[in-house]
């Protein structure tokens, strides 16, 4: 039964995702916009700790994991969309510079590869808190300054570092912490 918690976890964001966006449909979001992204982001975090703990990390838990985080976010950016176009629109240029980043790190696993990353990196880590720090700010307080700012930051290292990394690896691989560990050792990298 402890087994089915990882899954559980992120089949839990893929279905909060929708709610999400379903809740900031008119333009407005309430309390439980909050409670559900923060949901989100917490089976984000404990999905992989758990999976790790009880040592069923595998290829297909980590990209389900990695293709759930892309349609939840991408669910809160439409959210963010929808309640505060005005902050984005602000933001926009460094907004599409990490699409644009993520965008490369895709296509080339998928050249390379034949599967999209699932690296789970500790600037990914970085970015996922700055990212929740962003997204409180934003619908919370409305707020898109420096927490954004910090957050796309983020984003943008995680990219070149990811790009980096697909670029040096010999073969697809999940859950390599960083860049270090690929140049320490590509052929052994976990």
């Amino acid at each position: 039964m402890l087994n089915q918690i990882p899954i559980a976890l992120v089949i839990l964001r893929v279905c909060l995702g929708p709610l999400l966006l379903w809740n900031a449909w008119d333009g407005h979001t309430d309390v439980w916009f909050m409670v559900g992204f923060l949901t989100g982001f917490w089976s984000d975090v404990l999905d992989g700790v758990i999976a790790r703990r009880l040592q069923i990390s595998t290829a297909q838990l980590r990209q389900a994991d990695s293709a759930a985080d892309v349609g939840f976010y991408g669910c809160v950016f439409a959210s963010a969309w929808l309640t505060h176009a005005e902050q984005i629109v602000a933001f926009r240029l460094p907004l599409l510079a990490v699409v644009a980043a993520q965008l490369v790190l895709y296509g080339l696993n998928w050249w390379k590869f034949g599967k999209g990353p699932s690296y789970h990196t500790y600037t990914a880590k970085a970015w996922g808190i700055a990212l929740c720090i962003a997204v409180v700010d934003l619908f919370a307080f409305g707020h898109a300054g420096v927490a954004l700012g910090v957050a796309i930051a983020a984003a943008l290292l995680n990219s070149i570092e990811e790009i980096v990394m697909t670029l040096l690896l010999p073969e697809w691989r999940y859950d390599v912490p960083s860049l270090w560990h690929v140049v320490r050792s590509p052929d052994t990298a976990p």
